[in-house]
């Protein structure tokens, strides 16, 4: 019973190593499978559009630019529409607008369009007729939807918690206790706090199966420390490269020819909001040094007391020797 016991606990030890994903093994030889700012580098086709569209998400992920310039080019355009229509239907039928040159009769109906959208009303025009009070009466409804629906999404860019963490350019392989260790660097960009912070780092590489194919296999990398309580400067994530880590022996070159890639996940809670947040990012085998180490981000103690961390050094490195014991190719 002792000896199935340990073989069991052995098993379970390989699985949880063995991480599986969601790209599948089958994925070839791709430059990178998760790029530097968290995105999937995955590309779907086949899909109908309608499959593809999801403006909710597309609204509340896009830059502050982007949002900000999608709504005044919707206010533009449904300003515009309808300034043609209430032309179509005939200027004369808005009370008080200027008819004295064309010009003047679509700027005249450009603003009232605007006036009736925001639901402002001047009243210097005003509609007349049935088949034109209907048409404002509409535009007045888009109005009030368009706008709630604005403001709803503005609520909700304000609202979600995001994990600005910045990362260090490059992953290094540096001296680490009495070995060498794999390291990269973290800081929170913001004054706000992140607690319970934990990282996952798992290595993806290209292998032969027992058919000669290549296939990806995936395996957890352990850690020096996977979780901090509190995270209020910089952190060095460290995998000690002992005997019994897939990257005992390897040199740079054979991460390049094993398309190696240190796929990252980070997960902590924002205190302001008190929301999980996550961070991803990878580093391609491309952006692995080898001999170098990090320098200090701190500086020294300012006039009110506080402990200075540049953040310009987050990725600044010196180069070290390294242990010609563990890659002896170097």
């Amino acid at each position: 019973m002792a000896l199935l016991r340990y073989k069991n606990d052995k098993y379970l030890k390989q699985e949880e190593s063995r991480q599986e994903l969601g790209f599948g093994k089958q994925v070839g030889e791709a430059q990178r499978l998760v790029n530097r700012d968290g995105s999937f580098n995955v590309k779907r086709v086949g899909s109908s559009i309608l499959d593809r569209i999801n403006i909710y998400h597309e609204l509340i992920t896009c830059t502050w630019s982007q949002f900000f310039m999608i709504v005044v080019v919707y206010f533009m355009v449904v300003n515009l529409l309808f300034a043609g229509l209430y032309n179509l239907i005939g200027m004369e039928h808005l009370q008080g607008a200027d008819m004295s040159t064309p010009t003047m009769r679509f700027m005249d109906a450009f603003f009232f369009s605007a006036q009736t959208l925001t639901t402002v009303g001047y009243g210097r025009i005003a509609p007349t007729g049935l088949l034109m009070s209907t048409v404002a009466s509409l535009e007045s409804l888009l109005g009030l939807m368009g706008f709630a629906i604005a403001t709803g999404l503005l609520y909700g860019r304000f609202s979600r918690p995001i994990a600005h963490i910045l990362y260090s350019d490059k992953a290094v392989v540096a001296p680490y206790l009495d070995m060498t260790g794999l390291m990269f660097r973290i800081v929170n960009a913001r004054d706000n706090q992140i607690i319970d912070l934990s990282v996952e780092v798992n290595l993806s590489m290209l292998q032969k199966d027992e058919h000669g194919r290549k296939t990806r296999s995936y395996n957890r990398l352990h850690l020096e420390r996977s979780q901090v309580n509190f995270f209020p400067g910089s952190w060095t994530i460290v995998h000690p490269i002992t005997d019994e880590s897939p990257l005992f022996g390897m040199s740079q070159e054979e991460l390049l020819e094993k398309h190696a890639e240190f796929l990252i996940l980070i997960k902590g809670t924002e205190d302001t909001f008190n929301q999980t947040v996550h961070s991803r990012s990878s580093y391609h085998a491309e952006e692995v040094i080898f001999g170098q180490k990090f320098v200090s981000m701190f500086g020294e103690i300012d006039s009110s007391g506080h402990v200075v961390l540049d953040l310009s050094k987050l990725s600044e490195t010196n180069p070290v020797p390294l242990a010609s014991e563990l890659f002896p190719e170097e």
